[in-house]
């Protein structure tokens, strides 16, 4: 949706915007590929393709999250429509509605050969072939996918890790409450050493990463996400190792129940170690920042 309010035309405002917030329709996004290292968005190989009034997409895409939600009916597409233009000027994005003949989902994907549900709508494997959208679908223009795509992936870093200290604070009260209410070895877990510090820990480490994560909304709101480009890049570094400890410790606090589908632990767990995918890449992001900026 903040795509739409950012980079949208009127047109396709009226004619996304509003369903979208309404909670009448669902959107996904459309830009991981299997072939390619997806993390470096410049790799992306699906083709969009100039041809009478149209553009003609093709492409091999999966990860696709909320793409099985029966409610999705629009796909924000990136791929490149010029392979020889500068290199962060090759891919553009574009407004594909759900219905377009030649969208084939393939499968859905389950995550450590499981669970299948970990966000909303869950997460497929998709194929773009021969699907035809008019020219008024591009967004922006040709050749600013890229533009597009840094620009609207600082609000939705935030909000991923603003999820994530809610997500720990949940997790952190299911702790305490099983704390409280288990006996081992004599006395409740409440009692037991080991407990207590965990407790105490993740509260700490919540806090710490919930200060950071207003720190750069802040500074997004203020200044913008480009200024704020490093707080962003260090709160997407935090949060989900933050929110990977709190789990594991209140697995620990479970024993094999935590393991188990009678609680949401494990499937936490599960959602939150594929945010952390994208550790490497901030903490590279974090560094060359430091080194250019603070040096």
């Amino acid at each position: 949706m903040e795509l739409l309010v950012r980079y949208g035309t009127e047109e396709q405002k009226a004619r996304w915007l509003i369903p979208l917030l309404e909670g009448k329709a669902r959107s996904c996004f459309a830009m991981t590929e299997p072939q390619v290292a997806s993390s470096d968005a410049t790799n992306i190989e699906s083709s969009i393709r100039e041809e009478d009034g149209f553009y003609v997409i093709n492409g091999h895409k999966w990860w696709i999250t909320g793409i099985l939600d029966p409610r999705c009916q629009l796909c924000v597409f990136m791929g490149k429509t010029d392979p020889h233009a500068p290199r962060h000027q090759q891919q553009s994005m574009f407004l594909v509605p759900m219905d377009t003949p030649g969208i084939k989902i393939i499968r859905p994907l389950r995550v450590y050969g499981g669970t299948l549900w970990v966000f909303s709508g869950g997460h497929g494997e998709v194929l773009f072939e021969q699907v035809r959208v008019p020219k008024e679908n591009i967004i922006l223009g040709p050749g600013r996918g890229f533009e597009i795509l840094l620009g609207r992936l600082g609000s939705g870093r935030i909000h991923h890790c603003m999820r994530l200290i809610g997500c720990s604070e949940r997790v952190l009260a299911l702790m305490k409450a099983r704390a409280k209410s288990r006996v081992a070895f004599g006395k409740p877990l409440v009692e037991q050493g080991m407990v207590l510090a965990d407790i105490a820990l993740s509260r700490v480490e919540i806090e710490q990463a919930r200060l950071l994560v207003l720190k750069a909304a802040h500074v997004m709101d203020v200044a913008g996400n480009k200024v704020g480009a490093l707080d962003i890049a260090m709160i997407k570094m935090v949060a989900p190792s933050m929110a990977s400890r709190v789990i594991d410790r209140a697995i620990q606090v479970f024993g094999a129940a935590g393991l188990s589908s009678d609680h949401p632990l494990a499937q936490f767990f599960v959602g939150v170690r594929v945010l952390r995918l994208a550790d490497q890449m901030h903490q590279r992001s974090v560094a060359k920042m430091e080194l250019k900026h603070r040096s």
